[in-house]
């Protein structure tokens, strides 16, 4: 299975033009959070419009899994947490966005939203376990995977800025707990860049991901290969590639 794992593009259309050009050449494409721009001086209603249309035509040529970020909150839930409802109707489309689960071959992606309170936490959490339960009494194969889609990772390289982490402890307890196989991030735009940074960690058992955001025609991504146990990292510092040894 080929993924593309892509960030932070906010509202970068140029990037996303880059990913839509090439989509097709894998199994599922990965946008993971801050797909807005609350900087633009194009208003949130016209952004959305505009990534919906592009996020359709993304969702027809690959699978396609989309998580919210922090800049990606447009509204509030009924518990007054905010919230990122625009992405819903790209479910329409195939897409998987915040509260799915989806199987792709022997692979489960699992994408989880921004949460900005202990309401959507908890959703998320309990979301997970029930997954986790599914999987044990189905008896997955022991060449199955489960994959998480969301925005921040944990203490750690990849949440690096060069002079502070940022880290998320509750995806970190959660990676302990349940032990997916791989983690797609973004968020903190310069960690693969700076030299305590990283692009790739470990976390026990599950591999951890951050493509990072840089300017240019072709956004910062990574591409993983999991049946080849590879994954590469494509910036324009050039090509690092690692083998995802157990």
């Amino acid at each position: 299975m080929r993924m593309l794992l892509v960030a932070d593009l906010h509202y970068r259309l140029p990037h996303l033009d880059w990913v839509t050009a090439v989509a097709g050449g894998y199994d599922l494409v990965v946008l993971a959070g801050d797909h807005l721009d609350i900087s633009s001086p194009v208003s949130i209603e016209v952004q959305i419009a505009a990534l919906r249309v592009a996020m359709t035509d993304l969702a027809g040529r690959s699978r396609l899994a989309v998580c919210s970020g922090n800049h990606d909150l447009n509204t509030r839930t009924p518990s007054g947490e905010k919230t990122a409802d625009w992405l819903a109707p790209l479910r329409e489309v195939g897409a998987a966005v915040d509260g799915d689960s989806v199987t792709i071959g022997n692979t489960t992606v699992t994408v989880l939203g921004w949460w900005d309170g202990p309401v959507a936490r908890e959703e998320f959490e309990a979301q997970l376990e029930a997954r986790a339960k599914a999987q044990l009494e189905a008896q997955a194969p022991d060449d199955s995977r489960w994959i998480w889609v969301y925005h921040s990772p944990p203490q750690g390289p990849l949440a690096w800025t060069g002079s502070r982490h940022f880290g998320d402890p509750v995806i970190a307890d959660w990676v302990q707990r349940w032990q997916p196989t791989a983690v797609l991030m973004g968020h903190i735009h310069q960690a693969p860049f700076t030299p305590d940074g990283s692009w790739i960690d470990r976390l026990g058992a599950t591999w951890l991901f951050n493509a990072g955001k840089q300017i240019g025609p072709v956004p910062a991504h990574i591409e993983l290969d999991l049946d080849a146990a590879m994954a590469r990292w494509f910036s324009y510092q050039g090509l690092d590639e690692r083998r995802l040894t157990q």
